[in-house]
């Protein structure tokens, strides 16, 4: 039996190349629901290489962005594991605080208590890393269980990603393997 990842993607620069992690995730053996943020929507209507359907196609599920309504019935099975990637401090902030304004936040806070695997690998600058509110979340999270890949110098994590200057991202460098050999084996 096929277990089920939800890939939740922020809108941040490896959200444009979604079909990396998609096909990466569906090679080690996971069904793959891809939840997106109202940007991150956005971005892959408008402005991601290849296209929207593919999306759906190569997932084989509805790629999900807004809340249903409650008469409508669940369009995804249920998931076994989370990947939050790209983060950004946008969605890490309110994440910590259980604000749950958009899907993808909806149901990372909710998966927290479901006590079932969560991996988040961050994709923000050092100038936002540098904000007191960054931190603070990142430690939040990670107490309740939360595995955030992020080195931010303070040796307190995980590894993973270390957040670029300003406008000094690179795109391909977005260690999208972190993510997968921190999941668990599907």
């Amino acid at each position: 039996m096929t277990q089920t990842l939800y890939l939740i993607a922020c809108a941040a620069p490896p959200a444009r190349r979604l079909t990396t992690p998609i096909h990466a995730a569906q090679k080690a053996g996971w069904d793959v629901c891809l939840i997106l943020t109202p940007d991150a929507y956005r971005w892959a209507t408008e402005d991601v290489e290849g296209n929207f359907d593919e999306l759906r196609e190569l997932t084989g599920h509805p790629v999900r962005h807004r809340y249903k309504l409650p008469s409508e019935p669940d369009a995804l099975p249920d998931p076994d594991a989370y990947l939050v990637a790209p983060l950004t401090t946008n969605t890490l902030n309110k994440w910590a605080a259980g604000i749950q304004d958009t899907l993808a936040l909806g149901l990372i806070v909710e998966a927290i208590g479901l006590g079932k695997p969560i991996i988040a690998l961050p994709h923000f600058n050092n100038a936002q890393a540098k904000h007191p509110a960054v931190r603070r979340s990142v430690a939040e999270l990670r107490q309740a269980g939360v595995r955030v890949l992020l080195d931010d110098g303070h040796g307190d994590g995980d590894g993973g990603f270390i957040p670029h200057p300003p406008k000094q991202g690179n795109l391909d460098a977005y260690p999208w393997d972190l993510a997968f050999r921190a999941l668990p084996a599907a």
